[in-house]
Protein backbone atom coordinates (compact mmCIF):
# COMPACT_ATOMS: atom_id res chain seq x y z
CA UNK A 1 0.00 0.00 0.00
CA UNK A 2 3.03 2.31 -0.22
CA UNK A 3 2.27 3.47 -3.76
CA UNK A 4 -1.10 5.13 -2.92
CA UNK A 5 0.54 6.85 0.07
CA UNK A 6 3.23 8.28 -2.21
CA UNK A 7 0.54 9.45 -4.64
CA UNK A 8 -1.27 11.19 -1.75
CA UNK A 9 1.95 12.95 -0.69
CA UNK A 10 2.47 13.98 -4.31
CA UNK A 11 -1.00 15.53 -4.55
CA UNK A 12 -0.61 17.28 -1.18
CA UNK A 13 2.63 18.81 -2.42
CA UNK A 14 0.76 20.09 -5.48
CA UNK A 15 -1.86 21.67 -3.25
CA UNK A 16 0.78 23.40 -1.08
CA UNK A 17 2.63 24.84 -4.07
CA UNK A 18 -0.57 25.99 -5.72
CA UNK A 19 -1.10 28.51 -2.95
CA UNK A 20 2.28 30.11 -3.68
CA UNK A 21 2.91 29.88 -7.43
CA UNK A 22 1.31 30.92 -10.68
CA UNK A 23 -0.15 28.35 -13.02
CA UNK A 24 2.08 25.72 -14.66
CA UNK A 25 4.56 26.76 -17.34
CA UNK A 26 5.37 23.34 -18.82
CA UNK A 27 4.28 19.70 -18.83
CA UNK A 28 5.96 16.77 -20.59
CA UNK A 29 6.20 13.01 -20.93
CA UNK A 30 9.33 11.12 -21.96
CA UNK A 31 11.15 7.81 -22.43
CA UNK A 32 14.78 7.25 -21.47
CA UNK A 33 17.38 4.52 -21.46
CA UNK A 34 20.73 4.19 -19.69
CA UNK A 35 22.97 2.16 -17.44
CA UNK A 36 23.70 2.07 -13.73
CA UNK A 37 26.84 0.75 -12.12
CA UNK A 38 26.34 -1.95 -9.48
CA UNK A 39 28.29 -4.74 -7.82
CA UNK A 40 26.24 -7.57 -6.32
CA UNK A 41 29.08 -8.03 -3.85
CA UNK A 42 27.94 -10.90 -1.62
CA UNK A 43 26.69 -13.02 -4.52
CA UNK A 44 29.91 -12.37 -6.46
CA UNK A 45 31.98 -13.35 -3.41
CA UNK A 46 30.12 -16.65 -3.30
CA UNK A 47 30.90 -17.19 -7.00
CA UNK A 48 34.55 -16.30 -6.42
CA UNK A 49 34.79 -18.78 -3.55
CA UNK A 50 33.64 -21.46 -5.99
CA UNK A 51 36.20 -20.40 -8.60
CA UNK A 52 33.55 -18.85 -10.88
CA UNK A 53 33.54 -15.52 -12.69
CA UNK A 54 31.48 -12.72 -11.09
CA UNK A 55 28.45 -11.06 -12.66
CA UNK A 56 29.17 -7.90 -14.62
CA UNK A 57 28.92 -4.67 -12.62
CA UNK A 58 26.12 -2.73 -14.26
CA UNK A 59 22.49 -3.01 -15.24
CA UNK A 60 20.29 -1.40 -17.89
CA UNK A 61 17.49 1.11 -17.21
CA UNK A 62 14.39 1.72 -19.30
CA UNK A 63 12.15 4.46 -17.97
CA UNK A 64 8.90 6.24 -18.69
CA UNK A 65 8.17 9.51 -16.95
CA UNK A 66 5.95 12.55 -16.54
CA UNK A 67 7.04 16.00 -15.45
CA UNK A 68 5.40 19.36 -14.88
CA UNK A 69 7.11 22.66 -14.08
CA UNK A 70 5.64 25.42 -11.89
CA UNK A 71 7.85 28.46 -12.33
CA UNK A 72 11.17 27.14 -10.98
CA UNK A 73 9.69 24.12 -9.16
CA UNK A 74 9.53 20.76 -10.93
CA UNK A 75 7.31 17.82 -9.96
CA UNK A 76 7.07 14.46 -11.69
CA UNK A 77 6.92 10.69 -11.54
CA UNK A 78 8.81 7.89 -13.26
CA UNK A 79 8.48 4.13 -13.75
CA UNK A 80 11.79 2.31 -14.29
CA UNK A 81 12.34 -1.25 -15.48
CA UNK A 82 15.92 -2.37 -14.84
CA UNK A 83 17.53 -5.49 -16.30
CA UNK A 84 20.72 -7.00 -14.94
CA UNK A 85 23.54 -8.55 -16.97
CA UNK A 86 23.02 -12.23 -17.79
CA UNK A 87 25.62 -14.74 -16.59
CA UNK A 88 25.83 -18.41 -17.56
CA UNK A 89 26.66 -21.31 -15.24
CA UNK A 90 26.51 -24.79 -16.81
CA UNK A 91 23.00 -24.85 -18.33
CA UNK A 92 21.65 -22.14 -16.00
CA UNK A 93 21.14 -18.46 -16.81
CA UNK A 94 21.57 -16.07 -13.86
CA UNK A 95 19.78 -12.75 -14.17
CA UNK A 96 17.90 -10.13 -12.18
CA UNK A 97 15.23 -7.50 -12.86
CA UNK A 98 13.97 -4.64 -10.74
CA UNK A 99 11.03 -2.27 -11.11
CA UNK A 100 10.76 1.14 -9.43
CA UNK A 101 8.07 3.76 -9.06
CA UNK A 102 9.52 7.16 -8.13
CA UNK A 103 8.09 10.60 -7.33
CA UNK A 104 10.36 13.54 -8.19
CA UNK A 105 10.71 17.01 -6.71
CA UNK A 106 13.17 19.40 -8.31
CA UNK A 107 14.34 22.95 -8.88
CA UNK A 108 15.31 24.52 -12.19
CA UNK A 109 18.52 26.55 -12.43
CA UNK A 110 17.37 28.09 -15.73
CA UNK A 111 14.52 30.33 -16.75
CA UNK A 112 11.66 28.83 -18.75
CA UNK A 113 12.92 28.35 -22.31
CA UNK A 114 14.20 25.73 -24.75
CA UNK A 115 17.15 24.78 -22.50
CA UNK A 116 16.59 23.47 -18.97
CA UNK A 117 18.92 22.39 -16.18
CA UNK A 118 17.16 20.80 -13.21
CA UNK A 119 18.34 19.37 -9.92
CA UNK A 120 15.92 16.80 -8.48
CA UNK A 121 15.42 14.23 -5.72
CA UNK A 122 13.15 11.19 -6.03
CA UNK A 123 11.59 8.83 -3.49
CA UNK A 124 9.67 5.64 -4.16
CA UNK A 125 9.31 1.89 -3.84
CA UNK A 126 10.22 -1.10 -5.95
CA UNK A 127 10.49 -4.83 -6.51
CA UNK A 128 13.32 -7.31 -7.15
CA UNK A 129 13.34 -10.55 -9.16
CA UNK A 130 16.58 -12.60 -8.96
CA UNK A 131 16.65 -15.93 -10.77
CA UNK A 132 18.85 -18.81 -11.87
CA UNK A 133 17.01 -20.92 -14.44
CA UNK A 134 17.69 -23.43 -17.19
CA UNK A 135 15.53 -24.19 -20.21
CA UNK A 136 12.56 -26.39 -19.41
CA UNK A 137 12.36 -29.40 -21.75
CA UNK A 138 8.56 -29.62 -21.65
CA UNK A 139 6.64 -29.64 -24.93
CA UNK A 140 3.13 -29.41 -23.45
CA UNK A 141 1.57 -27.54 -20.56
CA UNK A 142 0.86 -30.86 -18.79
CA UNK A 143 4.54 -31.84 -18.94
CA UNK A 144 5.49 -28.47 -17.48
CA UNK A 145 2.95 -28.67 -14.64
CA UNK A 146 4.12 -32.17 -13.73
CA UNK A 147 7.82 -31.20 -13.65
CA UNK A 148 8.16 -27.40 -13.43
CA UNK A 149 11.39 -27.26 -11.40
CA UNK A 150 14.12 -25.73 -13.58
CA UNK A 151 15.94 -23.45 -11.15
CA UNK A 152 14.98 -20.86 -8.56
CA UNK A 153 13.21 -17.48 -8.56
CA UNK A 154 13.62 -15.09 -5.61
CA UNK A 155 11.28 -12.10 -5.29
CA UNK A 156 10.93 -9.16 -2.93
CA UNK A 157 8.07 -6.75 -3.48
CA UNK A 158 6.48 -9.32 -5.77
CA UNK A 159 4.64 -7.28 -8.41
CA UNK A 160 3.63 -10.55 -10.09
CA UNK A 161 0.88 -10.50 -7.44
CA UNK A 162 -0.03 -6.82 -7.75
CA UNK A 163 1.47 -3.42 -8.57
CA UNK A 164 0.65 -2.42 -4.99
CA UNK A 165 3.01 -5.12 -3.71
CA UNK A 166 6.12 -2.97 -4.21
CA UNK A 167 8.27 -2.65 -1.13
CA UNK A 168 11.38 -0.96 0.24
CA UNK A 169 12.24 2.73 0.32
CA UNK A 170 14.23 3.91 -2.69
CA UNK A 171 15.78 7.31 -3.37
CA UNK A 172 17.54 8.97 -6.27
CA UNK A 173 19.45 12.25 -6.48
CA UNK A 174 20.41 13.68 -9.84
CA UNK A 175 20.43 16.35 -12.50
CA UNK A 176 18.45 16.63 -15.70
CA UNK A 177 19.35 18.69 -18.73
CA UNK A 178 17.09 19.03 -21.76
CA UNK A 179 16.63 20.98 -24.96
CA UNK A 180 13.47 21.60 -27.03
CA UNK A 181 13.35 21.08 -30.78
CA UNK A 182 10.33 22.29 -32.80
CA UNK A 183 8.08 19.68 -34.41
CA UNK A 184 7.03 20.82 -37.92
CA UNK A 185 3.31 21.46 -38.08
CA UNK A 186 2.79 20.93 -34.34
CA UNK A 187 2.57 23.23 -31.33
CA UNK A 188 4.34 20.66 -29.14
CA UNK A 189 8.13 20.41 -29.00
CA UNK A 190 10.44 17.41 -29.05
CA UNK A 191 12.42 17.32 -25.81
CA UNK A 192 15.88 15.71 -25.88
CA UNK A 193 17.05 15.00 -22.34
CA UNK A 194 19.80 13.43 -20.27
CA UNK A 195 19.79 12.43 -16.59
CA UNK A 196 22.72 11.56 -14.36
CA UNK A 197 23.06 10.99 -10.65
CA UNK A 198 23.00 8.27 -8.00
CA UNK A 199 20.27 5.82 -6.98
CA UNK A 200 20.33 4.01 -3.64
CA UNK A 201 18.35 2.11 -1.05
CA UNK A 202 18.98 3.91 2.26
CA UNK A 203 18.17 1.05 4.65
CA UNK A 204 20.75 -1.68 5.18
CA UNK A 205 19.67 -5.27 4.45
CA UNK A 206 16.33 -4.13 3.02
CA UNK A 207 16.87 -6.36 -0.06
CA UNK A 208 18.21 -9.49 1.62
CA UNK A 209 17.05 -12.78 0.07
CA UNK A 210 18.00 -16.23 1.34
CA UNK A 211 21.03 -15.00 3.25
CA UNK A 212 22.54 -12.67 0.62
CA UNK A 213 22.11 -8.90 0.32
CA UNK A 214 20.99 -7.79 -3.16
CA UNK A 215 20.77 -4.08 -2.33
CA UNK A 216 23.18 -3.20 -5.14
CA UNK A 217 20.51 -4.15 -7.68
CA UNK A 218 18.64 -1.00 -6.55
CA UNK A 219 21.68 1.30 -6.33
CA UNK A 220 24.53 2.87 -8.27
CA UNK A 221 25.62 5.87 -10.32
CA UNK A 222 23.57 6.22 -13.51
CA UNK A 223 23.34 8.08 -16.78
CA UNK A 224 20.23 7.99 -18.97
CA UNK A 225 19.33 9.69 -22.25
CA UNK A 226 15.93 9.99 -23.82
CA UNK A 227 13.31 12.00 -25.66
CA UNK A 228 9.74 13.08 -25.13
CA UNK A 229 6.90 15.47 -25.92
CA UNK A 230 6.80 18.77 -24.05
CA UNK A 231 4.31 21.65 -23.95
CA UNK A 232 5.90 25.05 -23.25
CA UNK A 233 2.78 26.63 -21.79
CA UNK A 234 3.34 30.10 -23.27
CA UNK A 235 2.34 28.67 -26.68
CA UNK A 236 -1.26 28.07 -25.58
CA UNK A 237 -4.26 29.66 -24.02
CA UNK A 238 -5.65 27.91 -20.95
CA UNK A 239 -7.47 24.64 -21.83
CA UNK A 240 -5.90 24.54 -25.30
CA UNK A 241 -3.32 21.88 -24.40
CA UNK A 242 -1.87 20.01 -21.45
CA UNK A 243 -0.46 16.67 -20.33
CA UNK A 244 -1.80 14.97 -17.20
CA UNK A 245 -0.85 12.01 -15.02
CA UNK A 246 -3.50 9.58 -13.75
CA UNK A 247 -3.56 6.58 -11.42
CA UNK A 248 -5.89 3.89 -12.81
CA UNK A 249 -7.66 0.90 -11.28
CA UNK A 250 -9.35 -1.53 -13.65
CA UNK A 251 -11.77 -4.39 -13.74
CA UNK A 252 -10.77 -6.84 -16.48
CA UNK A 253 -13.63 -9.21 -17.15
CA UNK A 254 -11.62 -12.34 -17.84
CA UNK A 255 -10.65 -15.57 -16.09
CA UNK A 256 -8.00 -18.16 -17.05
CA UNK A 257 -10.50 -20.97 -17.57
CA UNK A 258 -8.34 -23.01 -19.98
CA UNK A 259 -5.31 -22.84 -17.69
CA UNK A 260 -7.46 -23.65 -14.65
CA UNK A 261 -8.67 -26.84 -16.32
CA UNK A 262 -5.08 -27.99 -16.81
CA UNK A 263 -4.17 -27.04 -13.25
CA UNK A 264 -6.98 -29.18 -11.82
CA UNK A 265 -6.08 -32.11 -14.09
CA UNK A 266 -2.53 -32.00 -12.70
CA UNK A 267 -3.51 -31.83 -9.03
CA UNK A 268 -3.04 -28.05 -8.58
CA UNK A 269 -5.46 -25.46 -7.25
CA UNK A 270 -7.11 -23.22 -9.90
CA UNK A 271 -7.04 -19.43 -9.75
CA UNK A 272 -10.15 -17.76 -8.42
CA UNK A 273 -11.61 -14.36 -9.22
CA UNK A 274 -10.50 -11.85 -11.83
CA UNK A 275 -7.07 -10.24 -12.14
CA UNK A 276 -6.40 -7.03 -10.24
CA UNK A 277 -5.36 -4.09 -12.37
CA UNK A 278 -3.40 -1.06 -11.15
CA UNK A 279 -1.47 1.24 -13.42
CA UNK A 280 -0.52 4.65 -14.73
CA UNK A 281 -2.05 6.67 -17.57
CA UNK A 282 -0.30 9.70 -19.07
CA UNK A 283 -2.78 11.55 -21.28
CA UNK A 284 -2.07 14.68 -23.28
CA UNK A 285 -4.28 16.75 -25.55
CA UNK A 286 -3.85 19.58 -28.03
CA UNK A 287 -7.22 21.17 -28.54
CA UNK A 288 -9.34 18.10 -29.48
CA UNK A 289 -6.50 15.64 -30.25
CA UNK A 290 -5.58 13.10 -27.55
CA UNK A 291 -2.36 11.11 -27.17
CA UNK A 292 -0.58 9.27 -24.39
CA UNK A 293 0.63 6.05 -22.82
CA UNK A 294 -0.99 3.44 -20.51
CA UNK A 295 1.01 1.06 -18.32
CA UNK A 296 -0.75 -1.44 -16.08
CA UNK A 297 -0.24 -4.81 -14.49
CA UNK A 298 -2.80 -7.61 -14.17
CA UNK A 299 -2.08 -10.16 -11.47
CA UNK A 300 -3.55 -13.36 -10.03
CA UNK A 301 -1.97 -15.21 -7.10
CA UNK A 302 -2.76 -18.27 -5.02
CA UNK A 303 -1.69 -21.51 -3.38
CA UNK A 304 -0.94 -24.24 -5.94
CA UNK A 305 -0.49 -27.12 -3.48
CA UNK A 306 0.88 -27.72 0.00
CA UNK A 307 4.47 -26.85 -0.99
CA UNK A 308 4.12 -24.43 -3.92
CA UNK A 309 2.42 -21.14 -4.79
CA UNK A 310 1.69 -19.82 -8.24
CA UNK A 311 0.79 -16.58 -9.98
CA UNK A 312 -0.35 -15.44 -13.40
CA UNK A 313 0.78 -11.97 -14.40
CA UNK A 314 0.46 -9.76 -17.48
CA UNK A 315 1.95 -6.31 -18.13
CA UNK A 316 0.27 -4.15 -20.77
CA UNK A 317 1.87 -1.06 -22.36
CA UNK A 318 -0.15 0.96 -24.89
CA UNK A 319 0.44 4.02 -27.02
CA UNK A 320 -2.89 5.82 -27.49
CA UNK A 321 -4.32 8.31 -29.99
CA UNK A 322 -7.82 9.75 -30.01
CA UNK A 323 -10.26 12.66 -30.10
CA UNK A 324 -12.38 14.64 -27.65
CA UNK A 325 -15.93 14.17 -28.97
CA UNK A 326 -17.75 16.40 -26.48
CA UNK A 327 -16.45 19.20 -24.25
CA UNK A 328 -18.79 21.29 -22.12
CA UNK A 329 -17.38 23.25 -19.21
CA UNK A 330 -15.58 20.64 -17.10
CA UNK A 331 -17.14 17.54 -18.70
CA UNK A 332 -15.40 15.68 -21.52
CA UNK A 333 -16.28 12.59 -23.56
CA UNK A 334 -13.69 11.08 -25.86
CA UNK A 335 -12.60 8.03 -27.85
CA UNK A 336 -9.14 6.51 -28.24
CA UNK A 337 -7.43 3.63 -29.95
CA UNK A 338 -4.37 1.93 -28.49
CA UNK A 339 -1.62 -0.27 -29.91
CA UNK A 340 0.94 -1.84 -27.64
CA UNK A 341 2.71 -4.78 -26.06
CA UNK A 342 1.54 -7.40 -23.61
CA UNK A 343 3.27 -10.28 -21.90
CA UNK A 344 1.88 -13.21 -19.92
CA UNK A 345 3.84 -15.17 -17.32
CA UNK A 346 2.80 -18.16 -15.22
CA UNK A 347 5.11 -19.01 -12.31
CA UNK A 348 5.17 -22.01 -9.95
CA UNK A 349 7.48 -21.42 -6.99
CA UNK A 350 8.40 -23.27 -3.82
CA UNK A 351 7.64 -21.63 -0.48
CA UNK A 352 10.61 -23.26 1.32
CA UNK A 353 13.94 -22.81 -0.44
CA UNK A 354 17.26 -23.08 1.45
CA UNK A 355 19.73 -20.23 1.92
CA UNK A 356 22.85 -19.68 -0.16
CA UNK A 357 25.23 -21.34 -0.97
CA UNK A 358 23.14 -24.51 -0.78
CA UNK A 359 20.45 -22.96 -3.00
CA UNK A 360 23.10 -22.27 -5.65
CA UNK A 361 24.30 -25.88 -5.49
CA UNK A 362 20.77 -27.38 -5.48
CA UNK A 363 18.74 -24.82 -7.50
CA UNK A 364 15.80 -26.80 -8.90
CA UNK A 365 12.73 -25.50 -7.03
CA UNK A 366 10.75 -23.17 -9.33
CA UNK A 367 9.71 -22.77 -12.94
CA UNK A 368 7.81 -20.46 -15.27
CA UNK A 369 6.39 -20.25 -18.78
CA UNK A 370 6.08 -16.97 -20.67
CA UNK A 371 4.45 -15.58 -23.82
CA UNK A 372 4.36 -12.10 -25.34
CA UNK A 373 2.97 -10.23 -28.32
CA UNK A 374 1.08 -7.24 -29.69
CA UNK A 375 -2.20 -5.91 -28.28
CA UNK A 376 -4.81 -3.47 -29.54
CA UNK A 377 -7.79 -1.76 -27.94
CA UNK A 378 -10.58 0.74 -28.62
CA UNK A 379 -11.66 2.86 -25.64
CA UNK A 380 -14.36 5.36 -24.69
CA UNK A 381 -14.12 7.59 -21.65
CA UNK A 382 -15.98 10.27 -19.75
CA UNK A 383 -14.12 12.63 -17.41
CA UNK A 384 -14.82 15.52 -15.08
CA UNK A 385 -12.26 18.23 -14.26
CA UNK A 386 -12.44 19.76 -10.79
CA UNK A 387 -10.48 23.03 -10.51
CA UNK A 388 -8.50 23.19 -7.29
CA UNK A 389 -8.24 26.96 -6.87
CA UNK A 390 -9.30 30.26 -8.36
CA UNK A 391 -6.16 30.57 -10.45
CA UNK A 392 -6.83 27.26 -12.24
CA UNK A 393 -3.34 26.14 -11.20
CA UNK A 394 -4.26 22.54 -12.00
CA UNK A 395 -7.38 20.41 -12.28
CA UNK A 396 -8.16 17.21 -10.44
CA UNK A 397 -9.49 14.76 -13.05
CA UNK A 398 -11.96 11.95 -12.34
CA UNK A 399 -12.69 9.58 -15.23
CA UNK A 400 -14.25 6.28 -16.24
CA UNK A 401 -12.79 4.34 -19.21
CA UNK A 402 -14.34 1.38 -20.98
CA UNK A 403 -12.96 -0.70 -23.83
CA UNK A 404 -11.96 -4.05 -25.21
CA UNK A 405 -8.46 -5.55 -25.36
CA UNK A 406 -7.65 -7.73 -28.35
CA UNK A 407 -4.43 -9.73 -28.78
CA UNK A 408 -2.95 -9.29 -32.26
CA UNK A 409 -0.46 -12.16 -32.04
CA UNK A 410 -0.62 -15.71 -30.73
CA UNK A 411 -0.34 -16.17 -26.96
CA UNK A 412 0.47 -19.79 -26.10
CA UNK A 413 1.82 -21.69 -23.10
CA UNK A 414 3.36 -24.58 -25.05
CA UNK A 415 0.27 -26.24 -26.58
CA UNK A 416 -2.23 -24.22 -24.51
CA UNK A 417 -3.75 -21.14 -26.25
CA UNK A 418 -4.27 -18.18 -23.88
CA UNK A 419 -5.96 -15.95 -26.46
CA UNK A 420 -9.31 -15.93 -24.64
CA UNK A 421 -7.69 -14.80 -21.40
CA UNK A 422 -5.90 -11.89 -23.11
CA UNK A 423 -9.03 -10.81 -25.04
CA UNK A 424 -11.41 -9.11 -22.63
CA UNK A 425 -13.65 -6.11 -22.00
CA UNK A 426 -12.50 -3.80 -19.22
CA UNK A 427 -13.68 -0.92 -17.08
CA UNK A 428 -11.14 1.47 -15.54
CA UNK A 429 -11.48 4.26 -12.99
CA UNK A 430 -8.85 6.98 -12.86
CA UNK A 431 -7.94 9.98 -10.75
CA UNK A 432 -5.19 12.37 -11.70
CA UNK A 433 -3.93 15.89 -12.17
CA UNK A 434 -3.82 18.09 -15.25
CA UNK A 435 -1.96 21.43 -15.23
Amino acid sequence: MKTPVLILIFLMTFQTLSAQLERATRSSMYLNYGRTGANVREFNQMLENKGLSPMRKSYGNFGFGYQTRFNDFVLGLEVLQNSGPTSLFNDYEIDYRTTRFLLNVGFSFTEEGPFQLIHYMAIGAGSLNFQMLRENNANTIDQFLQNPESGYILRDGNIQKSSLNMTGFLTEIGFQTSYDLPIPGRDESLEILARFGYAFSPFEDSWELNGINFGATQAGAFIRVGAGITLPDHNFFYRDASIGAHLIYGLNFTTPDALNDNLVENGLQPFSGRPNNWGLKILGFNRSTLYGVDIYNLGLDGQANERMKHNLNSVRVYGNLGKVLFDLRNLEIGAMGGLGFGNLRYTLYSTSKPDFPRLFEEPDFDGYVRSAGLMGKPELFISYALPTNRGNFYDLIFAVHGGYELPLTSYRFFDLPMFKYMANPYLQFSVGIRP
